[in-house]
């Protein structure tokens, strides 16, 4: 009697066991899905994931669902679309609502990264101006899994020339008690990038260009070459806030790897302006929303707001038309317009097509920032960070912005089922 107890409980133990294996699986079906910008849709299809993996895609008819099927989270996606996750390379951690992470509570910074974040599918964003040692505090909630947030990249506090703190931002670091350094001298920032990769940042950003009172500061080149040279030593990406014509050829001369913005102020990029950032292997971020949110701000006329946008789109184009690199952006955290689907539109009036700017949010920035291996597409094997869309960007490129589910590493972190 008391071995077949034994045996009773040994099987018990095995079935939980069973059940506890399949606890993380997934299952999304009947979804038409995207597996990357340049493959074919699979018109009804499935995915499944298993511990934070992509286990099998392909169409429903055959894929079948694991065993003990009951254990797994299904997603009926049926008139829905999923691609990869997608990728947000210009945020900033900076908003109030994230502000003194230490004392937040789960509910409100899951609230926030929500707002911000998730609700639009971005389950990998690069922040590229923040305080380090706030959003290393971020990262390691998300990682523990006390809040629900994307993966996030930073480079923490950026790089600024003496006197170069962009006039725009001076009162919100005053009204917050924040204090940013800047460059005082060539090994003073060396040090610096030191310090801040050896303290988790995965890349550098530095103000080739930054708005003052009355006109632009321009980093000096040397400095801006000796804070790139030390950031590529340690294998990192360097963004650069360029501004005008002079900031980019700051940012071409010290090997610069991702321009934050396209430059409206500086009026039409020419063809050789556009062939010698192509020739250096630049990546764009366009941010094209930003200067239509900034125009209202500052009451910009309209026609100045009309011209900005002309000449941001006529550098978004020309450089997409040269085979030059688009990574998303919408420098959110910075402002508070988190909607994107203005962002899609202008985009696409710009002339980039579907494929093109599923591109910019998901194998651009993966293959630019090192991930590719395992992030980007959907494929067996790979992270399983999905977008669900309600409907089709094929026909509306704004359904990019309409997020019904997004996954990170088979987790929902926005959605309800």
């Amino acid at each position: 009697m008391q071995i077949r107890n034994r045996r009773r409980v040994v099987l018990f133990l095995t079935i939980l066991a069973c059940h506890a294996s399949f606890a993380s699986d997934l299952a999304l079906v009947h979804a038409r899905i995207y597996t990357s910008p340049t493959e074919p849709a699979i018109a009804d299809g499935t995915i499944l994931v298993h511990d934070g993996s992509i286990t099998a895609v392909g169409p429903s008819a055959r894929i079948k669902l694991p065993f003990l099927a009951r254990s797994v989270t299904v997603i009926d996606c049926k008139g829905k679309v999923v691609t990869a996750g997608f990728w947000n390379s210009h945020v900033h951690i900076f908003t109030k609502g994230l502000l003194h992470a230490e004392s937040l509570s789960s509910a409100g910074l899951s609230s926030q990264l929500e707002q911000m974040f998730t609700r639009w599918g971005f389950t990998t964003v690069f922040d590229i101006a923040s305080l380090l040692d706030n959003t290393n505090i971020i990262r390691r909630r998300i990682a523990s899994g006390e809040i629900r947030g994307p993966r996030i990249l930073t480079v923490g506090e950026p790089f600024y020339a003496k006197g170069g703190t962009p006039v725009y931002i001076r009162g919100f670091l005053q009204e917050n008690h924040i204090s940013l350094p800047e460059a005082e001298s060539v090994p003073q920032a060396v040090q610096r990038v030191d310090q801040q990769i050896h303290d988790g940042a995965d890349g550098v950003k530095i103000f080739a260009g930054s708005i003052e009172n009355g006109g632009v500061l321009i980093m000096p080149v040397e400095l801006a070459t000796a804070i790139v040279a030390e950031a590529h030593r340690a294998g990192k990406p360097v963004f650069a806030h360029p501004s005008n014509t002079e900031g980019i050829n700051v940012s071409l001369k010290s090997g610069v790897d991702v321009l934050a913005h396209t430059t409206p102020m500086s009026g039409p990029w020419t063809p050789d302006l556009v062939q010698r950032i192509k020739a250096a292997n630049m990546a764009l971020i366009p941010t094209l929303t930003l200067f239509e949110v900034e125009a209202k701000k500052f009451g910009e006329s309209p026609q100045d707001a009309a011209n900005d946008m002309r000449y941001a789109s006529q550098q978004l184009r020309s450089y997409s038309d040269a085979g030059g690199q688009i990574l998303f952006g919408t420098d959110v955290g910075y402002t508070d317009y988190f909607d994107t689907a203005e962002e899609f539109k202008l985009m696409s009036q710009a002339g980039l097509s579907f494929g093109q700017i599923l591109a910019s949010l998901t194998t651009n920035p993966a293959a630019r920032f090192g991930y590719s291996a395992h992030s980007g597409r959907i494929a067996k094997g790979m992270d399983a960070d999905l977008v669900v869309l309600s409907a089709d960007p094929v026909q509306d490129i704004t359904a990019f912005s309409r997020v019904a589910f997004t996954i990170r590493l088979g987790r929902i972190i926005f959605g309800k089922l």
